[in-house]
């Protein structure tokens, strides 16, 4: 089988996670920060593009899309400790034809009372160009980093029930959220030349709703939409951008068990005025399963030492 390294994130889930512990209180969702989250899960992560130009008397299109791969994969957090390893097998029909493509990526989130602040990495190899006829590029890489900072307004709603599993809504509630997001992504081709690549930058702002509906306390719907605009950089040919992302969570949980489907996508689209357009669509099926457990004596005892010399 061909295991493949697609999260391992120790050290940022330590850097980052000494921020998570700063969480408001409420009667309206529950915290699990005391308890050791472990979970297995499926998860399908893809970053496809959408090359639009003139040529000539006519608009070309082309379309980037990964030769995609899906993922299964363990996870363990307790406190500020938060690892991640996942790995492509070859029994899913997706991954029978990779040709030696690759896809690595990072996420994580990290909480300071009401701010919030992700950070993404994708890295993947392997594209298919759809046009009159299918072209495998298999050396041609994107590198993807980024991130998006948010507040949110009302204290009753928990934004964590959406992103993980350390906190639980108990009562119905939603927010206003607005976001500030900016990514940076590198194509190169990989030809030996050096001189096929592209950067692109892109900044938004946009405003965001959020509503997690509980039903009988186990039972969750979550949905969010958030629409925005902001400015993207093609290789210094700057142009006005639109930006859509939603969310959508179906989950179950009890103190010791939990389980979740989960869909994210974001869609950022240039405006039809730009010479070269570049619209970027970056989207996360997540379905996990999980149990939360007690951590064991010695490493609370470990934690709790650690945490009184370096004050986590």
């Amino acid at each position: 089988m061909d295991i493949k390294l697609s999260s391992l994130f120790f050290c940022l889930g330590t850097i980052f996670g000494m921020a998570q512990n700063d969480s408001l209180s409420s009667p309206f969702f529950k915290s699990y920060d005391e308890k050791v989250t472990s979970s297995l899960y499926f998860i399908d992560t893809s970053n496809s593009f959408e090359f639009l130009f003139d040529s000539g008397s006519q608009k070309e299109h082309l379309s980037l899309i990964p030769n995609r791969k899906a993922q299964i994969g363990a996870n363990i957090s307790y406190k500020f400790i938060d690892i991640s390893y996942g790995f492509s097998p070859k029994f899913f029909e997706e991954n029978k034809d990779n040709s030696d493509s690759k896809l690595f990526t990072i996420s994580t989130r990290f909480y300071h009372k009401k701010w919030m602040q992700s950070i993404t990495f994708i890295n993947q190899k392997g594209f298919y160009i759809e046009d009159d006829v299918t072209l495998f590029l298999p050396r041609l890489r994107t590198t993807k980093i980024g991130g998006t900072t948010s507040y949110v307004f009302n204290d009753k709603f928990s934004f964590k029930t959406i992103a993980n599993q350390k906190e639980w809504q108990t009562k119905s509630a939603g927010s206003f959220i607005p976001n500030l997001s900016f990514y940076y992504t590198n194509f190169d081709l990989n030809d030996g030349s050096g001189g096929e690549h592209s950067d692109v930058y892109l900044a938004t702002l946009s405003a965001s709703y959020f509503y997690n509906l509980v039903i009988k306390e186990k039972f969750l719907v979550s949905a969010g939409l958030s629409p925005g605009f902001g400015f993207n950089d093609v290789d210094g040919d700057v142009s006005p951008l639109y930006e859509v992302t939603g969310s959508f969570k179906i989950g179950y949980n009890v103190d010791s068990f939990f389980s979740f489907i989960n869909l994210n996508f974001t869609d950022f689209v240039q405006d039809t005025n730009a010479k070269i357009r570049l619209n970027d669509n970056f989207s996360t099926f997540k379905f996990t399963l999980g149990y939360r457990f007690n951590p064991p004596k010695k490493i609370k005892e470990v934690y709790d030492k650690a945490n009184k010399k370096i004050k986590f």
